[in-house]
């Protein structure tokens, strides 16, 4: 791709009342977590002659934290987009297939032009063991939506086995075992909540077990098929097998010709610009910014949405001609569901490491309901969204070249 030619700096009135904005067209690829709160906080700056539109394959939003919830049939992971977007936000339902100099292609042939592009397209189920055409997933909504009819048509005594013991692979489980008491679930993994400290996950394998979910712990999966897994421990037999591994990202960047990590994730500076490409700013799940901002930054809701918040005001300050601020982000917490009636929470620093306040049990659970409840409310008010500022002062840094991938840990709250 090209380089972009030079910003624009906008006209400007002598007025103390009011000041005149170039035209800028904003187009925001993908309507997750981080690309509802860019629109929506760019349209709420209210700049005149400033239009924004979201280009999503789908009308709806997915609350993707709810989709293990989805998956068991005890809550409903969809709600209609306008619903959530700022009056002034136009949706427009496609799907992105490239990104230009200053259009993007969609895959029903039209082209938008655009002079600013918010790249929000999040992330989805990595490809993991061999046979995975075998499993279900909760990773999206497609996959969610097949599992919650595969449960419905098991018979008592059927065996569900849950591959992976993240966040993902936990909540899946217990949510399983939660709402279909009949079935056998027995989650298979090296470790459970591997990157809590000891005694947290002591307490977490405790919970799943009181939920109903036996664990196999301390063997890999190495194979699917239709009718179970393979370990390197042996066989374990499976009437619907549910995949929890790690998350990807989409090739979009990489096919348009962006920078990108190993991993396939947008390169970008401390500011959230796309590095070489000053039209471009990436959000969310599929964003790498420095490590010096963002080394910290996990794929969740937690941190696509203040990313979300920031790139649109990154956006507004290239559009008044303005050097965008280095984004900052401190995380709070991690929250796991265990159930309907079970949680828990793990308090953390700013840097995202376990602090030494931990809870579960009802008090838990209630706190993360209001947590997910929370996030879309914030999503509509995003004019006044605000974050804890990260672990560390930022200040600017030199644009970085392409990286190799860093690792992070499964989606969550």
């Amino acid at each position: 791709m090209s380089q972009l030619p030079p910003l624009r700096r906008p006209h400007r009135v002598s007025s103390t009342r009011s000041e005149v904005w170039v035209l800028a067209r904003v187009v925001v690829v993908g309507a997750g977590y981080a690309g509802v709160v860019a629109a929506n906080r760019l349209a709420a700056a209210g700049r005149p002659g400033v239009t924004v539109t979201v280009v999503n394959p789908r009308p709806e939003f997915v609350e993707r934290v709810r989709l293990h919830e989805h998956a068991a049939g005890v809550s409903e992971a969809v709600r209609p987009l306008r619903d959530l977007l700022h009056r002034e936000v136009r949706l427009r339902v496609a799907t992105v297939e490239t990104i230009a100099e200053r259009s993007v292609r969609l895959d029903d042939g039209d082209r938008l032009d655009f002079d600013y592009l918010l790249y929000a397209v999040g992330s989805t189920a990595a490809q993991g063991s061999a046979g995975l055409e075998h499993a279900y997933g909760v990773a999206d909504l497609d996959g969610a939506e097949s599992l919650r009819t595969r449960l419905r048509s098991l018979s008592a005594g059927a065996r569900v086995v849950v591959v992976g013991g993240g966040l993902t692979g936990i909540e899946s489980a217990a949510e399983i075992a939660y709402a279909y008491p009949s079935l056998t679930v027995e989650l298979v993994s090296p470790s459970v909540a591997a990157w809590l400290p000891a005694s947290s996950r002591a307490r977490i394998a405790r919970r799943l077990v009181n939920t109903g979910v036996a664990l196999r712990t301390g063997v890999r999966v190495t194979g699917i098929r239709p009718d179970g897994v393979q370990t390197e421990a042996g066989w374990v037999p499976s009437d619907c097998t549910v995949w929890a591994g790690s998350f990807a990202v989409p090739d979009l960047a990489l096919r348009s010709g962006l920078p990108v990590t190993a991993d396939g994730r947008l390169c970008t500076d401390d500011t959230l610009v796309c590095v070489g490409q000053e039209r471009i700013v990436g959000v969310g799940d599929a964003v790498a910014p420095p490590d010096s901002v963002g080394s910290h930054l996990r794929m969740s809701c937690q941190a696509a949405m203040p990313m979300g918040a920031h790139g649109a005001d990154t956006v507004l300050a290239l559009i008044r001609g303005e050097r965008p601020a280095p984004v900052s982000i401190g995380m709070v917490g991690q929250g796991i569901s265990l159930g309907r009636r079970d949680g828990f929470i793990q308090a953390t620093h700013r840097d995202d490491t376990p602090r030494g306040l931990a809870f579960s049990g009802r008090a838990a659970a209630v706190l993360k309901e209001r947590v997910c409840r929370f996030t879309v409310s914030s999503m509509r008010h995003a004019r006044t969204y605000r974050w804890l500022p990260g672990p560390t002062p930022t200040t600017t840094t030199p644009v970085p070249a392409p990286a190799a991938a860093t690792s992070r840990t499964p989606p969550q709250w």
